[in-house]
């Protein structure tokens, strides 16, 4: 019986071609579209899953409140772990992970390497985190100074092999090299993880002001023991704060008159599990590159809705053929044949032809696979289908994905009645017809909802791209790591500024980006501060140069100046610290800071820098100020030239005059700025794509519609040319329908589009408007490609000569 299903099935598809054609190819589309965004959100989701006793890992988070700035940090302070882990036995053991001290010049051979992933690490480290080990004691491997931890890959790159044990690590430190010993080497990091490091340093070589409770600059995470509800341990946080935090803190701050309830809102700490830390942390400074649990729920709904049309086109296209087969039906019923039977025999026929489609999808799939990496920016194989849980799906796709295709054709299809088929009194239309309607509607509301989301994405990233944002981010050239200039640092800017396609320069720690580094402190009007006098601010070590290299506008005062040796202990702010300086012009007044011992210092303001953008337009711009001191570790340089390649050239053997072996590494200003937002271009360039993709299924469908109502109405057509009608109006009676459709799917998607967009664009503190222009431009861009799509049969039928029609009827 199944054979003989089967072989009806297969003859069914080659008799309708077209129809088959149409389906297979809407199908594959749909499916392909599917496994790709299946791969990854199972990527997005399997971040740091594979830790042993995962669920009782946890990272502290802070979170900062001071003088109405709010910061969410991911960062805790150095005390956290170790005092947690002395007065909770809830701890069972805890980790942190610093890498303030940025990338790492390590020798080989007689050249140095700038490796950037490394980080200082606790020996707990790997209580923590079991990762496999190649060799070594992990347990023990960073208990002494001086040792290193490495991966398999770096272990290669210096020492040709694995086996790395003993063997030691010369790392360049301005002027001085020290060796590490290599205590073990463990796998590769898997690349769905937060930790991509290829070096783990002990942390006793970290130079760091130890016991300061109030600065936040390590990754704490805890192993909380079995049993343990982190939510439930968050609420000790506050007697962790009383007891440890604010007697530190009263070096700085008056915290006399400060209740319970006020410090609690100035400083507060929570528990963030560790598998939530890739898609659901809004924080600063995590530890690598965050996914977006929204962008996950918006792919999976893409790739629903494109499988879901490709579906519609099926039931549609069947459900409009099934005059075609209605005698079919009514012979096989009288032979016998029960309703139960042809369904079966309906479904079969669908699931073939999905399988066939699935067959196509793959073998997209295997061509598209590398251009989706590029656009998600991930890493994704296609053996990972080969995986278990994937050939599973595989198998039960087609199933469900013609179970679903089908099972409303075959119930439509088995339900005719012989008696009226066979009499020719059969007619098509109907409740049937409505349904095709409705989901014609759903497919092109959906095509339209994409279309805006595409214009609102990008329209955003042009005004991100246009906005002015208080510096001039074009032609500025960034030299990476220059610590090894040292004490040359000055003679080898100097010697650059020679060239005249350099403008001038300027050394600095801090870029208005946000993947540079940056510190915030607390400061204060008045030499003793409170919480109401005291504001937290962003504070940049610059040089005099920094200010005119970066193009920033002095709207009050001066900038420093070598002329002035007092410009030592002078500060240049921003209008939003003016503001925390009380009413009139802030320059002459001072600000108040502290050391680590709590010592005051006093600064004069000298100027006010205009507002600008020194994060993401995601963030309101808080307080800066600007300190006259030497941060020799990036240099910036205004250029002028349109031979970039030779400049660069130039630039590099100067380099290798004062830092000889050194590593030249660089970068521009604006590419910086645009990695800030490569989450939302990738997100646009992505939602055309599937923009584009859902539009033509939706087409696909529309032109077998459009060529069976062509078919259905061929005697009409003959007699009203006949009869005198034009092509034109031939054209308009058979377009007319389908586009009063679309613009019934448009009403529908306007509002749903509007609100999902309108609420994208909250996430931005500075953003475009909502323009009504752009839901013109979708609905008419989708009135036009329908228009497009089934003006092509209605004029091959209009242009048919009707004498030919009427003599075949």
């Amino acid at each position: 019986m199944f054979k003989t299903y089967l072989k009806t099935a297969w003859r069914s598809l080659i008799k309708h071609k077209v129809n088959s054609i149409i389906n297979i190819t809407g199908l594959a589309i749909g499916l392909a579209c599917s496994i790709l965004i299946t791969l990854y959100v199972a990527d997005e989701l399997s971040y740091d899953q594979f830790f042993p006793g995962k669920q009782q890992i946890v990272r502290v988070n802070t979170d900062f409140n001071f003088g109405g700035r709010e910061m969410k940090m991911a960062q805790s302070s150095d005390i956290m772990g170790p005092t947690l882990k002395k007065d909770y036995p809830q701890v069972q053991a805890y980790t942190r992970i610093y890498n303030n001290d940025g990338a790492r010049l390590i020798k080989k051979d007689n050249e140095y390497f700038n490796e950037k992933r490394v980080a200082s690490v606790d020996s707990t480290f790997f209580e923590v985190f079991e990762l496999p080990a190649i060799a070594g004691d992990l347990s023990h491997a960073l208990d002494k100074p001086g040792t290193v931890v490495v991966t398999a890959s770096a272990a290669k790159k210096y020492f040709g092999t694995t086996d790395a044990l003993g063997r030691r690590l010369e790392i360049k430190n301005e002027d001085s090299i020290k060796p590490f010993l290599v205590t073990a080497v463990i796998k590769d990091m898997p690349a769905n993880s937060q930790f991509q490091f290829d070096f783990l340093f002990d942390m006793q070589d970290v130079h760091y002001n130890w016991g300061a409770a109030t600065s936040h600059n390590f990754y704490t995470y805890l192993k909380l023991k079995k049993g343990t509800d982190y939510q439930a341990f968050e609420k000790h946080f506050p007697e962790y704060v009383h007891k440890y935090v604010l007697p530190y803190a009263a070096r700085f701050i008056d915290v006399s008159s400060m209740g319970a309830d006020s410090v609690n809102q100035i400083l507060s700490y929570s528990l963030m599990p560790l598998t939530d830390v890739h898609l659901h942390s809004d924080r600063l400074s995590e530890i690598s590159p965050g996914g977006n649990i929204q962008y996950v729920y918006i792919f999976s709904a893409v790739a629903l809705f494109i499988l879901l049309m490709a579906c519609i086109n099926f039931i549609n296209l069947t459900t409009a053929k099934s005059g075609a087969r209605a005698k079919e039906v009514g012979v096989r019923k009288v032979f016998g044949t029960d309703r139960k039977q042809l369904i079966y025999q309906f479904l079969l026929e669908s699931i073939v032809m999905v399988v066939i489609a699935m067959l196509f999808a793959l073998l997209l799939d295997f061509f598209l696979l590398p251009g989706f990496n590029e656009l998600t920016g991930k890493n994704l194989s296609f053996s990972v289908l080969l995986s278990p849980g994937f050939l599973l799906m595989l198998v039960l796709l087609p199933l469900v994905v013609g179970f679903m295709a089908g099972i409303y054709p075959a119930f439509f299809l088995s339900g005719f009645r012989p008696v009226q088929v066979l009499k020719g009194k059969f007619k098509i239309g109907g409740r049937s017809g409505k349904f095709r309607n409705g989901l014609v509607v759903f497919q092109f509301s959906i095509s339209i909802i994409l279309m805006i989301a595409t214009i609102v994405v990008y329209r955003q990233l042009h005004y991100i791209q246009t906005k002015n944002i208080g510096f001039v981010k074009d032609q500025v050239l960034i030299l990476n790591e220059t610590g090894p200039l040292a004490d040359h640092a000055t003679a080898f800017k100097n010697e650059l500024l020679k060239m005249p396609e350099i403008k001038s320069g300027t050394f600095s720690g801090y870029l208005p980006v946000s993947n540079s580094f940056r510190a915030d402190n607390s400061y204060s009007a008045a030499p003793v501060m409170t919480s109401a006098n005291g504001f937290s601010m962003q504070d940049w070590k610059v040089d005099e140069d920094y200010i005119p290299t970066l193009g920033m506008q002095l709207v009050q005062g001066r900038n420093f100046s070598r002329d002035f040796v007092s410009d030592s202990t002078a500060v240049v702010i921003n209008e939003t610290a003016a503001k925390y300086l009380g009413a009139g012009n802030p320059v002459g007044k001072y600000l108040y800071g502290t050391d680590y011992q709590g010592n005051i210092l006093k600064y004069h303001v000298i100027g006010v820098l205009k507002n600008f953008n020194y994060e993401s337009l995601h963030s309101n711009i808080g307080p800066l100020g600007l300190f006259l001191k030497s941060s020799p570790y990036t240099a910036s340089f205004k250029v002028s030239t349109s031979n970039m390649a030779q400049l660069i050239d130039r630039i590099k053997n100067v380099w290798e005059k004062f830092a000889p072996g050194m590593p030249f590494s660089y970068r521009f200003l604006d590419d910086s700025f645009n990695e800030m937002y490569l989450t939302e271009t990738r997100a646009g360039t992505t939602a055309i794509v599937f923009a584009a993709l859902a539009l033509f299924i939706a087409c696909l469908g529309l032109f077998g519609l459009g060529m069976f109502a062509v078919e259905q109405r061929t005697k009409e057509i003959g007699i009203r040319k006949v009869l005198g009608a034009s092509n034109r109006g031939i054209i308009q009676l058979l377009c007319r329908e389908f586009l009063l459709l679309v613009l019934l799917a448009f009403v529908i998607a306007v509002p749903v589009a509007w609100f999902f967009m309108h609420s994208w664009l909250q996430e931005f503190a500075f953003r475009t408007n909502f323009a009504w222009w752009i839901f013109a431009v979708a609905g008419g861009a989708a009135m036009l490609i329908a228009l497009f799509t089934i003006s092509f049969q209605a004029i091959k039928a209009a242009m048919r000569n009707p004498v030919t029609v009427l003599k075949a009827e």
